[in-house]
């Protein structure tokens, strides 16, 4: 026995012997197991088929992707949110790779999607993004019904979805889709992920797996260097039925499911599908934008992506930009010479320039595009002409922006681009940067100085002016036998009948005029230059001023000395290819956020913080909440732009005060015996600029889970901050349960809606939400407690909520 066991492991490891079963047997008994014993296998990427011949796998290659993780019923609730949603997308990726057969996927409607364990998981999809513990009670939702109706072809997308039309304009209408239609629309979107998720380009980003919007700006701030021209380009284009077949064209070449495809049809014909490119904003996981709308988006510009792959061979390989090189045939001959003069070591900057030759580089965050050319100014113009031909020509899309190439120069142009501001700088101008932070510093230190020199001795200055006003109408007062030689003085200033304020009025005017007044400022100035200092000790005045005096100088000083050093070492150690290398400058946009603060009333007409009156019937736990998510968002998205000390800035002097007042406001209290009663709550929002250090040990914060992976957190990634009102409490005649899907818990109050405006395209990241269709405006929601902290903190997006719950009860 030991000898044939023996021999049939040779025999195996020579591949003489194959024990092969079909794939969709073994994933069923996989399944199954997994059921039986409480615990969900992973299965990683080494389980998939092959592509090519008989859809089977191996029992050896099937049975060593398994884990050796022990069997136990509590283990899934161990793992986080990110790990089940991927142990529950492994389980349907086995499904669809074993209907993969010559080149194509068959009958993925009937077989996967319409399979009551597929529905049943996409519906944990569903909960796991609403922020719902898979150990709650459930629906009252029959899988196996549901299945049936989608095989037979009878399950009705308009009757599961909801219309929702704007008061003030009926033609604005948004279909949103009830629970049923939005698990089935998951079901969909992962199995189309699973599908075209290997054939992505690398230029998109964007609801990818480790592609999105940090991936995105690393990818420009990498190719950056060697660019000489950047454009962008905006489409404004919501999807009709032309583009619809287009797309469903492009599909049918990977996909042969004639359901599937009349699905998405009903999905359309429902307006229930929200394709739209560049009309708004997206990335903030609102109505608008849909479940299946970035993935569809992603497969639809798929054609752009490789389009670009054939422009930059043409351009590059073959040298058919420039006029000068047409018509070369041997285009490996150039290519050999431009590798050895880059070996030679010759630090030219021109030569190199003048071999590289043309480059494109284009980057794509869902229907934002972003170009960069190296090479001439025509090359760039003959590249845009070809890339607008084929958006509008072939993908059927209007391009709204029509802007010129511009250079890529140092500080020369901004450009918007995913919400931020990118200039170019170069590495030798961010060094001087620093010594010029240093000089801001030590100035910074000297005039806080000199504003607490200045108030002070304006205080007293004001002061002195009181109490002259003061003495010259006690004067006048016969029984208090004030006379003096200064008095007496001042009163044959006085003429006839003259009140004393008016009196008073006309010396100042007289002695404005004898210490020349027009010169100064204003009036604090003359006060604390001409009355106060003049009376200060004279060690006192001699102190200050030669600490300010000394200041300047040292600041100027070491500013020279520094910079004369940075130069002699870019010159000794660097070349100056290195030291003039172009490196990207991201800023926040800070004139949109001081907008949107002004907007949601955080702040007033001239900038100061203020209470939130649509916050104060809430909970304090809630409020705290609201503010430290629009912090946790900036901390988020910002922290690594230039101009993230303005962002902290913002969140000391406005967002804190805002929330102190606001729960003074509720209160009726002052701002110390809130910041006195409610310190450890508070400690989520710092009230110094060392913000990493402080935010460490938050008691809330959005999970940073899915920062790499924008696949498995479709809304939530990027969702806006919103503002919700108290409408009213529940009543015990009209008891309802929470509106976001697969929450069973019972909502306290009633909770309204504010929709403060919508941003045109491309929409800025300012925190707060600006691409919520008008139709919700005003919209009565229920939602629990968790909920409304979840939304707050933006771990759920207005997507998990089911607004035509109100029309059922």
């Amino acid at each position: 026995m030991w000898f044939r066991m023996g021999q049939l492991s040779l025999l195996m490891q020579k591949k003489t012997v194959a024990v092969r079963f079909p794939a969709v047997r073994l994933a069923d008994k996989i399944g199954g197991w997994s059921r039986h014993f409480g615990e969900r296998f992973l299965l990683e990427d080494v389980e998939d088929s092959p592509r090519k011949g008989d859809p089977t796998v191996s029992l050896a290659k099937s049975l060593a992707c398994l884990t050796d993780e022990p069997l136990s019923t509590n283990n899934q609730n161990a793992k986080s949110p990110s790990e089940l949603k991927r142990l529950i997308e492994v389980r349907i990726k086995k499904m669809v790779k074993a209907r993969y057969l010559n080149e194509k996927f068959y009958d993925l409607m009937d077989v996967v999607i319409s399979n009551a364990d597929t529905l049943r998981d996409c519906y944990d999809l569903v909960r796991l993004n609403s922020h719902v513990e898979l150990t709650t009670q459930t629906d009252n939702l029959c899988f196996s019904t549901m299945a049936k109706q989608i095989t037979n072809g009878v399950f009705d997308v308009k009757e599961n979805s909801v219309k929702m039309y704007e008061k003030s304009d009926q033609r604005q209408c948004l279909v949103l889709p009830n629970l049923k239609l939005r698990v089935i629309q998951e079901a969909v979107r992962v199995v189309l992920e699973v599908v075209y998720r290997p054939h992505f380009s690398k230029i998109s980003h964007g609801c990818r797996s480790g592609r999105g919007h940090r991936s995105a700006l690393r990818y420009v701030q990498r190719e950056i260097h060697n660019s000489d021209w950047w454009f962008t380009i905006s489409m404004r284009k919501v999807a009709d039925i032309n583009v619809l077949s287009k797309l469903i064209s492009v599909m049918e070449e990977k996909i042969q499911d004639v359901k599937l495809f009349q699905f998405i049809y009903q999905l359309f014909d429902a307006q229930v599908l929200n394709l739209v490119f560049g009309v708004f904003p997206k990335g903030h996981g609102l109505p608008q934008e849909g479940v299946l709308s970035p993935i569809l988006m992603n497969i639809y510009l798929g054609m752009f992506d490789s389009e670009v792959t054939r422009m930059s061979l043409r351009y590059e390989g073959l040298g058919l930009g420039s006029n000068e090189e047409k018509g070369l045939e041997q285009p490996k001959l150039r290519c050999w010479f431009r590798r050895q003069i880059k070996k030679s070591g010759d630090s030219s900057k021109e030569k190199l320039e003048a071999t590289e030759g043309n480059k494109l580089n284009v980057c794509r965050y869902m229907d934002e595009i972003l170009v960069l050319v190296s090479g001439s100014r025509d090359v760039a113009m003959s590249l845009k002409s070809d890339i607008l031909n084929f958006l509008m020509s072939s993908l059927l899309l209007d391009v709204e922006n029509q802007m010129d190439p511009l250079a890529v120069g140092v500080n020369s142009h901004v450009l918007q681009f995913l919400g931020t501001s990118i200039q170019i700088r170069t590495r030798e101008a961010e060094a001087l940067r620093a010594v010029h932070k240093l000089k801001d510093k030590v100035q910074m230190f000297v005039s806080q100085k000199q504003n607490v020199w200045d108030s002070l001795t304006v205080r007293i200055g004001k002061k002195w002016l009181g109490w002259g006003l003061r003495r010259i109408k006690e004067s006048e007062i016969k029984q208090l036998g004030l006379s003096t030689p200064i008095l007496d003085n001042l009163s044959q200033f006085r003429k006839p009948g003259m009140k004393t304020d008016h009196w008073f009025k006309s010396l100042m005017k007289i002695w404005m005029h004898d210490v020349n007044a027009k010169v100064e400022a204003d009036e604090e100035a003359i006060l604390s230059k001409y009355i106060v200092e003049p009376a200060l000790p004279q060690d006192l005045r001699e102190s200050f001023y030669n600490f300010r005096k000394h200041a300047m100088n040292y600041v100027s000083s070491e500013s020279a000395t520094t910079l004369e050093l940075l130069k002699s070492y870019l010159t000794e150690t660097r070349s100056e290819q290195y030291s003039n290398k172009k490196v990207i400058a991201l800023e926040a946009p800070t004139s949109c956020i001081k907008r949107s603060l002004l907007s949601y009333g955080i702040v007033g007409l001239q900038g100061y913080p203020k209470h939130v009156s649509s916050l104060v019937l809430q909970d304090d736990e809630l409020i705290i909440c609201w503010f430290s998510g629009l912090i946790q968002r900036w901390l988020k998205w910002y922290s690594e732009f230039e101009n993230f000390g303005y962002i902290k800035l913002l969140i000391i002097q406005c967002v804190r005060k805002s929330c102190t007042r606001t729960l003074g406001a509720k209160y009726q209290v002052s701002e110390e015996v809130i910041e006195k009663n409610y310190d450890s709550e508070l400690s989520c929002i710092p009230i110094t600029e060392e913000l990493e250090t402080e935010m460490a040990s938050k008691p809330f914060g959005i999970s940073y889970s899915f920062d790499n992976n924008e696949a498995l957190g479709y809304g939530t990634c990027n969702s806006g901050l919103c503002l919700l009102s108290l409408s009213r409490v529940k009543t015990p005649s009209r008891v309802f349960n929470c509106f976001v899907m697969g929450c069973t818990a019972a909502s306290p109050s009633m909770y309204t809606l504010h929709v403060k405006g919508r941003q045109r395209f491309p929409g800025w990241r300012t925190g707060f939400s600006s691409s919520i269709h008008p139709s919700l405006n005003r919209r009565r929601i229920g939602l629990c407690n968790r909920h409304v902290k979840a939304l707050y903190l933006g771990q759920i997006s207005l997507q998990s909520i089911e607004f035509g719950v109100l029309r059922k009860l």
